[in-house]
């Protein structure tokens, strides 16, 4: 039978993320979330494990497929197999998906990770992390290329990275018109503007935060970036299934399913 087989990769994906190592939230479960037949005949990525990647993927992709995502299914906690929680986990088995999970390990990651990718498509070269989670740094620092050093072409270059159209990336500017020392934290990171800002960064790039975070950038002169939670995070799981499929010589793609948010 062609493809690979799931324990293979998944011994694989454990090792190179550390998802064992990494500390995450409880609900995240990183590593094999589903288990299929045994082989995987192809990868598919996606944000979330949400119905309608399932769905899709069911739809699209017959071969045993590994759906490789960034959010699980067990966000909702430890809740009974009833409901969509067994809408989903009942398609899966039927149609022999297997489904793996990377959280907070994809995010950090130094090669395929999302706050590593993001800064490598915007020509910024990491020189240093930041921001605390659970004893590790989670987000990268570099130094505005030449063709970025406006607040508005980098939200402009920002864009056009994450496919991202009308109202796009949403600018706080709080900071200097002239960018230098740019942060970047993926996903629902408003919490780490602080940490930014202690970091000595004048623009820090993250998906979304809460209300008060506009304060928080106007008040600590901080140009603060929501580029979407959703569009920030497709960069990772991208790389990751791209990586993992030339490595074990299997074909990938991309679920886009946006949330807006």
């Amino acid at each position: 039978m062609s493809g690979a087989a799931l324990s293979d990769v998944v011994a694989y994906l454990d090792g190179y993320l550390r998802v064992r190592e990494i500390p995450d939230e409880r609900n995240a479960v990183n590593g094999l979330q589903v288990e299929n037949g045994g082989r995987v005949g192809g990868i598919v990525a996606a944000v979330d494990a949400s119905q309608a990647t399932i769905d899709r993927v069911i739809a699209e992709d017959p071969a045993a497929p590994l759906l490789l995502v960034h959010h699980g299914l067990l966000w909702d906690g430890n809740v009974p197999f009833t409901g969509r929680r067994y809408r989903r986990v009942a398609a899966l088995i039927e149609r022999d998906v297997a489904v793996y999970a990377a959280h907070i390990p994809l995010d950090l990651h130094p090669e395929v990770g999302n706050n590593v990718v993001m800064a490598e498509r915007l020509g910024i070269g990491v020189e240093g992390w930041f921001g605390d989670y659970r004893g590790v740094p989670l987000g990268v620092w570099g130094y505005a290329p030449a063709g970025l050093i406006s607040r508005d072409s980098l939200v402009g270059e920002l864009d056009r990275v994450l496919g991202t159209l009308t109202p796009g990336a949403r600018l706080i500017a709080g900071g200097p018109e002239r960018v230098s020392r740019i942060g970047i934290i993926t996903g629902g990171a408003g919490n780490m503007i602080q940490a930014a800002r202690d970091a000595g960064l004048d623009t820090y790039i993250t998906g979304e935060g809460a209300h008060h975070t506009y304060f928080d950038a106007m008040e600590w002169d901080l140009n603060v970036i929501y580029a979407g939670h959703y569009a920030t995070e497709t960069l990772g799981v991208q790389a990751l299934a791209s990586h993992l499929a030339e490595r074990f010589e299997l074909e990938w793609e991309f679920h886009d399913h946006p949330t807006g948010m």
